[in-house]
């Protein structure tokens, strides 16, 4: 799944838990994301890991897409993935359709504004298409263990030094 080989009894695809959040000190500002993979082997025993990286300027909620898909685009075959994240930015895109009703005119939102983020957007569809995903809203800052987890890796990313630029990012 991500970078160890696993063993699936009749041909399932494998199950994966994904968390993710994203973060940022102005908006725009710095900002950063942080995701946790989550594997359940055979054994019993999971495989965890953990993944951020933190951008000179962006908006808060290009990070909470960009948690989601790095986390995605980290998974290497198909998967039925459980992604759980606290942006309703992202959940209620996906849950409530806005998604499909974007790309189905033309990434245009109902008061035809063009749609922000469509880079991420479109990589998120690309996701979808090949992974089983479902989407789950948690509550942020209010004691979730992986969430509060992703949360320290995004600040983290965006509090050091090492820095990327958001290519996808125009004010």
């Amino acid at each position: 799944m991500f970078g160890y080989n696993f063993h699936m009894e009749d041909s399932k695809k494998p199950i994966v838990e994904i968390y993710s959040d994203g973060a940022c000190s102005g908006n725009p500002g710095r900002g950063g994301y942080g995701t946790v993979l989550r594997y359940k082997k055979s054994s019993g025993e999971y495989v965890t890991k953990e993944l951020s990286e933190g951008f000179k300027n962006t908006t808060n909620n290009r990070m909470e897409l960009l948690g989601a898909i790095v986390g995605l685009e980290a998974l290497k075959g198909a998967c039925s993935v459980t992604l759980t994240s606290d942006s309703k930015y992202l959940i209620d895109a996906i849950q409530q359709k806005w998604i499909e009703k974007w790309e189905a005119n033309g990434w245009k939102t109902a008061g035809k504004k063009p749609v922000k983020n469509v880079d991420l957007w479109t990589r998120l569809i690309d996701l979808m298409k090949k992974h089983d995903i479902q989407f789950i809203w948690v509550k942020g800052h209010n004691g979730h263990e992986f969430n509060e987890i992703c949360d320290k890796l995004a600040v983290a990313a965006y509090n050091s030094d090492n820095l990327s630029e958001d290519k996808g990012f125009s004010e």
